[in-house]
């Protein structure tokens, strides 16, 4: 195998513009973020899908059960 292929990995903080940080280990010694996973949509549960509401409603007018 060839030798010095790989980067050097140093100790980095990862800072988010949410104020969110943490260490891990990078190739860069600083990283900055706009979205963390704590400020991320997905991940909070404030995401709202409308395409896909749309969708089940559409399904449950076909294929659902109506009321007499």
């Amino acid at each position: 195998m060839k030798s010095k292929t790989h980067p050097k990995l140093h100790a980095t903080v990862v800072r988010c513009t949410c104020g969110n940080s943490f260490e891990t280990l990078a190739t860069v010694e600083n990283l900055r973020v706009e979205i963390c996973s704590n400020c991320h949509p997905f991940y909070t549960g404030k995401q709202r899908n409308i395409a896909s509401e749309g969708q089940v409603e559409k399904f449950n007018r076909r294929y659902g059960k109506t009321q007499k």
